[in-house]
């Protein structure tokens, strides 16, 4: 981060007594990490007040455990005034990309990113969006370099897990700044703590969404499907599809899942040319919303009275097209 955007960035909330701070709904801990971090910068740096909201549910078990190790910094958005703070900044998410809480046309002071540029994200009246970097938490740790601020232990972790977590541990969609970043918090990190976050307790209807992921898992050459239904948390469909990776010979999955009347999709690839984006946005086109990068993606289609078993269906063939793999391929299942 060079001086002139960190002074820019000042500037943008200078007349502000406090600025509200959405990470994307269901928040993953880089988007937590990085919600934190641009608090403590703009407390310190410019004695601003903060407050950190969200919309959804942190159901994951490492999420939790995370969120109770930072000591719960983030309230639910119900619980806020939106009204009452003149500066709103949001970060891992942008303007327009349907997993936040922020109206299209709202004016947005701050947006800091590591997805694909959208275009309502040029209204905002500062944006640092990179997509060459895998983890949003890597452009906040330079921001508090770049102010000459150190992460506490805590803050630390956070940021130091949120790049593991997006790039799974630098292996993938990581470039240069995400290295730096992690080996600068490396040696600040509560290592048991981390071990206590990436090893959480899982409740026993974990168990049952694994059983039922499966069983409904199918096998289309390199491509895993997999229907989840019903989900007690959104980002169930993203913690299956990390699971379903690690096959032998997989190169794509796709789970799919139904949460409040929505069809929830979560995409994971180990293709060295990426596009679980690309792949994200063919599948929901116009019937939703949906992004992400190379490695991993999302999104969710109102299902507004239509079978989500009919829908999923159709998705999948699209998703088939997209991939070249022959539509009329048989399906093996996986157990």
């Amino acid at each position: 981060m060079s001086e002139a955007q960190f002074k820019q960035l000042q500037e943008v909330v200078a007349d502000a007594d406090k600025v509200l701070i959405l990470p994307h709904n269901d928040p993953d801990p880089d988007a937590v990490a990085s919600a934190m971090a641009l608090s403590h910068l703009l407390t310190k740096t410019l004695e601003l007040e903060t407050e950190i909201a969200y919309q959804g549910i942190i159901g994951r078990a490492e999420n939790k455990a995370l969120i109770s190790y930072l000591d719960e910094p983030l309230q639910p958005l119900t619980a806020v005034d939106l009204a009452s703070f003149p500066a709103v900044a949001i970060v891992d998410t942008q303007p327009g990309s349907g997993n936040n809480a922020i109206p299209l046309e709202a004016m947005v002071a701050i947006v800091i990113d590591h997805h694909p540029w959208r275009e309502a994200t040029a209204t905002a009246k500062f944006a640092d969006v990179r997509t060459e970097v895998g983890a949003t938490s890597t452009i906040l740790t330079e921001y508090l370099q770049a102010a000459g601020l150190e992460p506490d232990q805590q803050l630390a972790t956070a940021l130091f897990y949120g790049i593991k977590t997006d790039t799974i541990g630098l292996s993938r969609g990581a470039g240069p700044a995400d290295a730096a970043a992690y080996v600068y918090l490396q040696p600040k990190v509560d290592n048991d703590a981390l071990i206590e976050i990436e090893r959480a307790q899982v409740p026993i209807d974990y168990f049952k969404s694994f059983d039922m992921t499966l069983r409904a898992a199918q096998l289309y050459d390199h491509l895993v499907v997999s229907y989840l239904g019903p989900m007690a948390y959104p980002d169930l469909t993203a913690e299956m599809a990390d699971v379903l990776l690690r096959l032998e010979g997989c190169e794509w999955v796709i789970c799919l899942g139904v949460y409040q009347d929505n069809l929830i999709l979560a995409i994971r690839t180990r293709s060295p040319e990426g596009g679980a984006g690309r792949l994200a946005q063919a599948m929901v086109d116009r019937q939703g919303t949906a992004g992400g990068h190379g490695i991993m993606a999302g999104g969710q289609i109102p299902l507004r009275s239509r079978d989500p078993k009919r829908l999923t269906s159709r998705l999948i063939q699209e998703a088939l097209r997209h991939l070249n793999i022959p539509v009329e391929t048989r399906a093996k299942r996986l157990v």
